[in-house]
């Protein structure tokens, strides 16, 4: 098993962020990683994503839903190809803190393949994930101050 694991600090209620995180139409407008979605945030729904990793070509994936408890855990599991040759679960959880929210973002990958081709795509992934983190904390934020 394989994983890759980021997490950020949000200024922001953790409703605010989950709010950002599940719109998925606007994620198009903001997200430097996962730069189109549709579908519904709901267990079992088929999800339409986008993932453009910087330096690399977009790639288009239709994961299922597996996990959707607001405002806490959002979770999808996703293959290249057909199931059990590089596959992975992806998950954001959030925690309500003191001064926000705290993500963490993270994939588990599983597969024949899946150590062959993290070896190529970890550090890309990995800053995807942080650029990701990044803009959804500016997005938050920004929705959180107009709130105020």
């Amino acid at each position: 098993m394989h994983s890759i694991r980021t997490t950020i600090d949000i200024a922001a209620p953790i409703t605010t962020v989950w709010t950002v995180l599940t719109d998925l139409g606007a994620h198009a407008d903001w997200n430097p990683f996962i730069t189109a979605a549709e579908g519904t945030v709901s267990e079992g729904n088929e999800l339409s994503i986008e993932l453009t990793p910087e330096g690399s070509r977009s790639t288009r994936m239709r994961p299922a839903v597996t996990v959707a408890e607001a405002p806490h855990t959002f979770e999808w599991i996703g293959s290249v190809g057909t199931t059990g040759i590089f596959d992975g679960r992806h998950r954001f959880e959030l925690e309500e803190t003191t001064t926000g929210t705290k993500l963490t973002h993270s994939e588990v990958f599983t597969g024949v393949l899946a150590g062959v081709v993290l070896r190529f795509i970890r550090a890309r992934t990995e800053a995807g994930f942080a650029a990701m983190n990044q803009a959804l904390k500016i997005r938050a934020e920004a929705h959180a101050d107009r709130l105020v």
